[in-house]
């Protein structure tokens, strides 16, 4: 005869900070009304050397769909086109993840799960030239160019020196984005050539202020995650409990600084994730 375990739920991580902590109590009050955000590599899934092969850890996606109906939203947010992230993650498919939008490009694209309709805008002629540049750029240096669509990364973790084909390289991509009016944005080893005017920031903003959001978790691992953080700080100026969560990592070690709680990568993201469904009532 089965009996039900008695075992406690996973415990909690507990933010370094009173804000930190003050918003995973305001999410676990009130979850109808939090907005859970989330990067994509590195933080849902491993960086791995070939993009491609990126998937989310074996954790993630049974935790988001056991989140999914107990908060207001979920979302990822991430510099990869929405449609990909959508693929790789494997969420198309699965009608408990109805409520989850991918917001891809930093933002610019957006995937919906409940309809699997995507909108993005239309193609900055800067990327279609640098484009036609980068191949000859990148030359000789190892570096692998992955065609994200609306927006070009340029990889070096393959090269036979990462570190060192990704300081030749970012003065020349930062010229060439400049002619063609371009943001060149760092990361994990990679270089990303992308239109400005929308970072991960004010994609978090404009998708709190849509849902109306009354806590705010955020996780990241990159720079490009920065903007984000500082958007769960600004909301939380005007009246809405926001948590930041680093998915820790060795190369990005500074990241933690501007975060309210490091886990240990997407392993740790996932637990995170389990551990607040197991603390959220039914659905």
């Amino acid at each position: 005869m089965f009996m039900p375990s008695s075992a406690p739920p996973p415990r909690l991580p507990e933010p370094a900070t009173d804000t930190g902590r003050a918003g995973l109590a305001a999410l676990l009050a009130r979850p109808g009304r939090a907005l859970i955000a989330l990067d994509f590599d590195g933080t849902l899934a491993p960086i791995v050397p070939d993009p491609e092969q990126s998937r989310p850890h074996p954790d993630a996606q049974p935790a988001l769909r056991r989140l999914a109906g107990r908060v207001a939203a979920l979302a990822v947010i991430t510099g990869r086109s929405a449609e990909v992230a959508a693929r790789l993650g494997g969420f198309a498919g699965h009608p408990e993840l109805s409520g989850l939008v991918v917001l891809g490009a930093y933002g610019a694209e957006r995937w919906d799960a409940a309809t699997g309709r995507l909108h993005r805008p239309p193609p900055h002629p800067g990327v279609a030239a640098a484009r036609e540049e980068l191949p000859a750029l990148v030359d000789g240096t190892g570096a692998t160019i992955e065609d994200k669509g609306g927006a070009l990364a340029v990889h070096t973790r393959r090269a036979e020196d990462p570190s060192g084909a990704f300081a030749a390289l970012r003065n020349p991509l930062a010229d060439l984005a400049a002619r063609h009016r371009l943001a060149l944005e760092p990361g994990r080893l990679v270089l990303e050539l992308r239109p400005p005017g929308m970072d991960k920031g004010r994609a978090l903003t404009d998708l709190a202020r849509e849902t109306g959001a009354e806590a705010v978790l955020y996780a990241g691992d990159d720079l490009g995650d920065l903007a984000a953080f500082e958007a769960v700080a600004k909301l939380r100026d005007a009246g809405v409990a926001g948590l930041r969560v680093c998915s820790g990592s060795a190369e990005v070690a500074e990241l933690a600084a501007a975060t309210d709680l490091t886990v240990d990568g997407p392993e740790g993201v996932a637990a995170l994730l389990a551990a607040l469904a197991d603390r959220l009532p039914p659905a």
